[in-house]
């Protein structure tokens, strides 16, 4: 498992069908080391603390291996052209991770890093910032057909994260799974 990109945002203006409205979520892929603290990455900010940030939603981890499915769908939405990549960070997240999908991450799993440990806490639900940062109204829905909505994490050992690094996945009690746990939360709002 592997953490191919590391990402954070100042808060900005974000041009949603809604109106414009303030938004971390278009997260840049940074270089080095960053500093994990208890309320997340050091330089990335959220807007609405009510539904993002906090010490259970300190780190958002989306898995690389769906990238191509948002290319696509991006691409049919006329959204983007067909050969335009989608940039790490692109879906709102800190952590753009490889070989650990949200059907094999359950709460109380830890993610351990060489030098921070962040522990999986619930998974993402999506809203009309995502819409906009898509570029497309049918986004959130796709997400919540599709399953693939990432994972918050806690910061359960402070310290850095950098682009590259290998982590290992620490089984916690192995009784909650992220993805039953947003179909069970998707399907009641359905």
């Amino acid at each position: 498992m592997k953490l191919l990109s590391l990402n954070t945002a100042s808060v900005q203006a974000l041009p949603t069908d809604q109106g414009e409205v303030t938004s971390g979520i278009r997260k840049r892929s940074r270089s080095g080391a960053v500093e994990v603290r208890a309320l997340g990455l050091e330089g990335d900010e959220q807007a609405d603390l009510s539904v993002h940030g906090g010490l259970n939603k300190a780190v958002y981890a989306y898995p690389a291996e769906h990238y191509p499915f948002w290319q696509t769908v991006r691409a049919q939405a006329k959204a983007a052209t067909w050969d335009e990549a989608l940039l790490p960070g692109a879906l709102g997240e800190n952590l753009t991770i490889s070989g650990l999908l949200e059907s094999q991450a359950f709460i109380g799993d830890v993610l351990r890093f060489p030098c921070c440990e962040l522990v999986v806490s619930e998974p993402r639900f999506p809203c009309f910032k995502f819409n906009a940062v898509m570029g497309f109204n049918q986004a959130s829905k796709l997400m919540v057909q599709s399953g693939w909505c990432g994972f918050y994490l806690a910061v359960l050992k402070p310290g850095h994260l950098s682009a590259g690094e290998d982590f290992d996945l620490i089984p916690g009690p192995r009784e909650v799974g992220i993805a039953e746990l947003f179909r069970a939360r998707t399907s009641r709002k359905r």
